[in-house]
């Protein structure tokens, strides 16, 4: 079947883009298998020349005056923000998004815009001190050149617009592949706000396409740094590729997020905040909650409590319903997420509830008694799966939140907010909160990892100017010196 799409302001443009010049690409409706629309896939050589019409227009645009380039971004800003509704609606039937989560990702991606409009007002340098008379010394960001932007399907307008905005805003060309599973939330809007806000041609790409077309964005000469969201498996190779060209690249990669709940928590809050962050766009984020980590005197009624919130909701079409679970993203995943389910029970874990799919809806799964060696335990689930293994003293439980290779984010819920700052200081990841739930960020926070989570790098905020420029020292001087030579 295929879906009607009414005329929007989109639409006009999706009838004239070709992204590429490859074979048909079928962009499908996760929750109903509903086309929504075909489009020409792009080739590595569709990304040699958008990379190389990239590098031809950044260095005008490098250039321009900097009130000229934050009205841009407040232009696309603007308009983000007019269509901001017929956006959501794509991203929620390209990614089997709710509502809930349709909004957020609409307003943060907006924020992302508005925010990067601030950088290019924003100082970029320092003078600095000299051993040599009579020299001028300064040291100023520039733009690295070219950005190669490979971005993953599941929240498409806010992990390219992290990206891409900020990028531009320092006087950077961009290069940008979405997931070819979200073309239109991921890529098409991009194209279509920043040539209605006026950017110049050429200093916006979108290519569409599997590895090889990533690959091939990794690889170009023409292409300074790679920003890489995804998993940390091709992460890995994202940062094999580059390192061997000696190129920048910034990676924020997948988490096993520990959710650390002490004795003395506000269960029913705890609860709350625990399923919300397991279970939330199907767990299908990066900073999903993996691993619920309970102290052993309250982990019955935690358990108790969560299973009670898992059975209440309801899972849909949450683009037709009022649903607050909707689908795995496709079949595979799907069996992914099963499987670890099924193999952690197999090896000893309680199955308390969920555990069952029908098409790719699976029921919000709690699993309790599950072992450091459980898959539930070290894998990456991305799905609606809530495990919770248990411990004694908070020693214990700073092992057990440690004992992941990921780092991205860690929750802990305590009634004191001493006890927890202090566990939080001893927690191996990126971004740590007490007393709220890990699916939390801000436009203007250096958002990241450690560890398999990431190289360190960081989006947002003042953490743009790491990721985005890179320094230059120049000196000046009236008199050149003379030398001994």
């Amino acid at each position: 079947m295929v879906a009607p799409v009414s005329t929007t302001w989109l639409d006009p443009f999706l009838e004239g883009w070709r992204p590429g010049t490859g074979d048909p690409l079928e962009d499908r409706e996760p929750a109903t298998d509903l086309h929504l629309l075909t489009i020409p896939a792009s080739t590595p050589d569709d990304v040699a020349r958008a990379a190389a019409a990239a590098a031809a227009a950044q260095p005008a645009w490098a250039e321009t005056s900097y009130q000229e380039r934050a009205r841009i971004l407040r232009r696309a800003a603007d308009i983000y923000d007019a269509h901001r509704e017929e956006f959501g609606a794509w991203t929620m039937r390209e990614t089997g998004a709710v509502h809930s989560k349709m909004h957020h990702e609409q307003n943060f991606a907006y924020q992302e815009v508005l925010n990067a409009a601030t950088l290019p007002s924003q100082p970029y340098g320092s003078l600095m001190p000299t051993a040599q008379k009579g020299r001028l010394s300064m040291v100023r960001r520039v733009p690295v050149g070219v950005v190669g932007a490979i971005t993953p399907w599941n929240s498409p307008t806010v992990l390219g617009m992290r990206v891409v905005a900020p990028a531009l805003a320092l006087g950077n060309a961009v290069v940008l592949k979405p997931d070819p599973q979200t073309p239109v939330a991921g890529g098409a809007i991009f194209a279509a706000v920043f040539a209605e806000a006026g950017l110049p041609y050429g200093l916006l790409q979108i290519v569409v396409g599997g590895a090889d077309v990533g690959e091939a964005i990794v690889t170009d000469p023409n292409v300074s740094l790679v920003a890489f969201t995804g998993s940390t498996a091709a992460g890995r190779r994202v940062g094999q590729l580059a390192g061997g060209l000696l190129k920048k690249v910034s990676l924020e990669l997948g988490g096993n997020n520990a959710f650390v709940v002490l004795e003395d928590a506000d269960l029913e809050a705890a609860a709350s905040a625990g399923a919300f962050s397991s279970f939330q766009f199907q767990g299908q984020v990066c900073f999903a909650a993996g691993r619920h980590i309970v102290h052993r005197r309250v982990a019955g009624a935690y358990v108790d409590a969560l299973t009670a919130k898992a059975k209440r909701l309801r899972l849909g079409d949450p683009y037709r319903e009022d649903v607050q679970l909707g689908p795995i993203v496709n079949a595979k995943q799907l069996a992914r997420v099963d499987g670890i389910v099924q193999r952690s029970v197999a090896g000893g874990a309680r199955l308390v509830e969920g555990g069952t799919y029908e098409g790719l809806f699976y029921r919000p799964t709690v699993l309790a008694d599950v072992t450091t060696d459980s898959p539930a335990w070290t894998d990456e689930i991305f799905g609606p799966v809530a495990p919770v293994t248990t411990f004694e003293t908070d020693d214990e439980a700073i092992a057990l939140a440690n004992a992941s290779e990921y780092g991205l984010v860690a929750a802990i819920y305590t009634r004191s907010t001493s006890r927890g700052l202090a566990l939080a200081n001893r927690i191996k990841a990126g971004m740590i909160h007490v007393n709220d739930g890990t699916l939390n960020d801000e436009a203007i926070i250096p958002f990241g990892g450690m560890g398999a989570s990431g190289n360190g790098s960081r989006f947002g905020g003042e953490a743009n100017f790491d990721t985005f420029t890179e320094w230059q020292w120049v000196t000046v001087r009236d008199e050149p010196p003379s030398f001994p030579f």
